[in-house]
């Protein structure tokens, strides 16, 4: 069983991966800290000297080469479902989760998320943050849905997850 958890930065994908991997007892990886040691720089770095573009290319390397187990949980970078065809691979391979949170709560999170560096919103506050999100998922939603399973993302647990999962295990 391969579990994806994918939506936008700040649903709580990787918080809600470790939770549900020490619930059930299944490996957990972070897409981005893979990226991040195979290329030894960090995403902001990546985006700096690399641009969006080429970091787009090596989440596509790692989501498909990386020798991940049989049995795993992952959680996918904001925007790795919508380039290329990382989000029909996923789909094809195991079972995706989107995690739907309002442009507002995201905001919230990501403002409150002060020691963590994301390039995409390093510079916005309040309301620009908050239509900045709002475009972004006017762009990215229709790659999310695409999810074998939509959840609303605030208040979810991994209580919630996992007894979705028993009939697929």
């Amino acid at each position: 069983m391969k579990i994806f958890l994918i939506g936008f930065m700040g649903a709580g994908k990787t918080t809600l991966g470790k939770e549900l991997s020490r619930k059930m007892m299944i490996p957990f990886f972070d897409l981005d800290h893979i990226i991040e040691e195979g290329e030894n720089l960090s995403i902001p770095d990546i985006f700096r000297k690399m641009g969006e573009e080429s970091f787009r290319v090596l989440e596509g390397k790692y989501l498909k080469e990386y020798p991940f187990p049989d049995t795993y949980i992952l959680s996918a970078g904001g925007g790795t479902p919508c380039f290329f065809d990382h989000m029909d691979y996923m789909n094809q391979i195991g079972h995706t989760f989107y995690l739907q949170l309002s442009p507002k709560s995201l905001a919230n999170r990501l403002m409150n998320a002060k020691d963590l560096i994301r390039p995409l919103i390093k510079d916005k506050t309040g309301d620009e943050l908050i239509l900045f999100i709002e475009e972004k998922l006017k762009e990215r939603e229709k790659f999310y849905l695409k999810a074998h399973t939509v959840l609303k993302g605030e208040n979810l647990k991994a209580e919630d997850i996992s007894v979705l999962l028993k009939p697929l295990l």
